[in-house]
């Protein structure tokens, strides 16, 4: 298992998508990104997060919280932020040959349904593994994909810190598509809220923040 080393590579510092794998059709047929022609850039959308609205029929996503790392007019890269998987933080540790010093019971989240063999660290601001080699996704979130990393968040975990196996992938213009089709609602990212609330309440309570009850939405098509 290699813990995100292709992607990161990339995305270490500001990252592109011009020469990382990215998915295109039905978040998931993975393939390289061909070099585009230079034209005026569009505003990203990210950092921020999707909630997934009852439009999103793909039950990968039903319910579910998208941490957007990257956008842009080659694609967009993203990890799921509110499922756990089965594997646990000391297996998943085990198997690439590391200590895990944190609570026996941390979960691994599940980031999404592409190349699941992947491993990704989401963790706040001030700990040991603030090297150059994680990305400032806003104020107090920083994010990672190396082997090294992991083995310096595992020495010592920090209270906010997420592991997690797989991301989720758009190609071009596809996200946008699923936005206005009104499948996902975006939100600014508050740290806090991404840290401290169990993984199985985000969605409730990321809605809730917008004043919106979930028990209210309907599938309805429109433009969020």
């Amino acid at each position: 298992m290699f813990f995100g080393v292709r992607v990161l590579a990339v995305l270490a510092g500001r990252p592109s998508l011009r020469k990382t794998v990215i998915p295109r059709g039905e978040h998931g047929l993975s393939c390289y990104a061909e070099p585009v022609a230079e034209s005026i850039p569009e505003p990203s959308l990210s950092p921020s997060l999707l909630v997934a609205m009852p439009q999103l029929l793909d039950p990968n996503f039903k319910r579910s919280v998208v941490l957007l790392v990257h956008h842009d007019a080659e694609g967009s890269f993203g990890l799921v932020i509110n499922r756990a998987s089965e594997i646990v933080a000391p297996q998943l540790c085990e198997s690439l040959e590391l200590a895990w010093h944190g609570d026996e019971e941390d979960v691994v989240m599940w980031g999404g349904p592409v190349q699941p063999n992947t491993g990704w660290v989401l963790f706040g601001d001030g700990t040991a593994a603030d090297a150059e080699e994680s990305t400032v996704v806003t104020n107090g979130l920083r994010f990672a994909g190396s082997l090294e990393t992991l083995r310096c968040i595992a020495q010592s975990p920090p209270e906010r810190v997420r592991l997690l196996l797989g991301y989720a992938g758009w190609g071009p213009g596809q996200l946008e598509v699923e936005l206005t089709q009104g499948a996902w609602v975006t939100v600014p990212i508050d740290p806090n809220m991404v840290f401290e609330t169990p993984p199985e309440a985000l969605w409730d309570r990321v809605l809730r923040s917008l004043g919106i009850d979930p028990a209210t939405l309907i599938a309805t098509p429109g433009i969020h």
